[in-house]
């Protein structure tokens, strides 16, 4: 006789930690709030705590320095935009699944790399950008959060161009891919600077267009 068996116990939830984790998040995303919208200088732990809705001594507890807040905090979105872009991009591959099964297109088109290029830029014009800016210049004078800003926006900057050849399907192996991928990249980041003063969007979206077929062409190059 065969015993039924027992589903595994699941641990219960802790309400502190749940509680403890929500102010985490919420410390984090208003620390690239204030960033974005105020500054280094303007953006202290007290500011971040008031937009946060919690006590000063509630955001120390999660992050002793103001560097530790920041620091994690961009590094937090960060976080959260790989998602977003691992999220587009199985979509994007069962896309182009089940169009294969259907017998449609065997090739990215060329309004299909303008989409992925415009999502890629987008990126760069964002609140995310703003707040990484902000610590950038900051971690030029600072030293005690150089080599920590450093270290994250490397980080973030190679997770960025793998997910950039992914999304495109781009094989960084074939010459010339590589490099392609990193100049589009270094495009992005200039029109984000130069949205930090004024957002000329018909002017980057023709950038932009310019750009996908600039890639088209390199991702299809015979080789």
């Amino acid at each position: 006789m065969t015993l039924p068996r027992t589903p595994p116990r699941t641990a219960p939830r802790d309400p502190k930690q749940d509680r403890s984790r929500a102010t985490r998040r919420r410390l984090l995303e208003a620390a690239v709030a204030c960033l974005a919208e105020h500054g280094w200088t303007r953006s202290t732990v007290a500011v971040v705590a008031e937009r946060a809705g919690v006590s000063r001594g509630a955001a120390q507890h999660h992050f002793p320095t103001r560097e530790d807040l920041f620091t994690a905090a961009v590094e937090h979105v960060a976080t959260e935009r790989s998602a977003a872009l691992r999220a587009l991009h199985v979509r994007e591959r069962q896309e182009r699944e089940r169009a294969e099964e259907r017998g449609g297109a065997e090739e990215r088109g060329g309004a299909e790399v303008v989409g992925l290029v415009g999502v890629l830029v987008d990126l760069y014009t964002g609140p995310l950008f703003r707040a990484a800016l902000q610590l950038w210049v900051v971690a030029s004078y600072e030293e005690q959060l150089g080599a920590r800003v450093a270290a994250l926006e490397a980080r973030i900057g190679r997770e960025t161009h793998r997910m950039a050849l992914e999304l495109l399907g781009a094989d960084e192996n074939v010459p010339g891919v590589r490099e392609s991928v990193q100049g589009f990249l270094d495009m992005a980041r200039g029109l984000g600077l130069a949205n930090i003063l004024t957002d000329d969007r018909a002017r980057r979206d023709r950038v932009v267009a310019q750009w996908a077929r600039i890639l088209d062409d390199a991702l299809r190059a015979p080789h």
